[in-house]
């Protein structure tokens, strides 16, 4: 198996890359990924996929972005040996190692005086249980297998911070971001959770 680059550092805000730009991903024996927290999500999600996460070490060159920057600092890219992370997951095939946003569906302007109908639970605290704004999800890079959730009931009302393995969600169709690519679909039910079978190698 083969040393694969993936330069993906014109790749837009917003949208994902395409199957063909990260598919080398999966067969390779080491992947050095240059470019935003979404292309390097697209990457994992290959070797998630193909059940390679914890075989293949990831090297992650960070683009120039605010997320892209604060994710390298998390991660504590250019320094330390390698080592075997936290893998966030979501029922719909996905991975999520910066931020993920849960809100009322639509094109996500005006997004906060939108409000949807949710019950919520974060492990077995109930965070939302009626009308809400938004939640948002970080993994949390200092824990082991943890998420961060916040509920934002209303704008510029105090928020709900927890912390946890997983968030499960049931509502009315809702938009979904992970790492700043938008969800194709409205969805009723969605899941995040730390999955503490899985790992994925990071080459800092």
């Amino acid at each position: 198996m083969s040393f694969v680059e993936l330069d993906l550092r014109r790749l837009d805000p917003g949208l994902a890359p395409r199957a063909s730009e990260v598919a080398a991903a999966a067969d390779a024996g080491e992947v050095l990924v240059r470019g935003p927290v979404h292309g390097l999500s697209a990457v994992l999600t290959v070797l998630l996929k193909a059940g390679r996460t914890a075989a293949v070490p990831v090297a992650w060159e960070p683009a120039a972005d605010k997320d892209s920057t604060g994710l390298a600092r998390d991660l504590g890219i250019g320094s330390g040996e390698p080592r075997d992370l936290t893998l966030v997951r979501d029922d719909h095939g996905g991975v999520l190692l910066h931020h993920g946003r849960i809100e009322a569906a639509g094109d996500g302007r005006r997004s906060l005086s939108r409000r949807l109908g949710m019950q919520a639970h974060h492990d077995d605290i109930k965070v939302a249980d009626g009308e809400i704004t938004r939640i948002d999800v970080r993994p949390d890079w200092r824990a082991v297998d943890t998420i961060g959730v916040t509920v934002m009931t209303q704008p510029l009302r105090p928020t709900q911070r927890t912390s946890g393995r997983a968030l499960q969600v049931a509502s009315d169709p809702a938009r979904i971001v992970r790492d700043g690519v938008p969800f194709p679909r409205p969805v009723n039910r969605w899941t995040w959770y730390a999955d503490e079978r899985v790992r994925w190698r990071l080459q800092p």
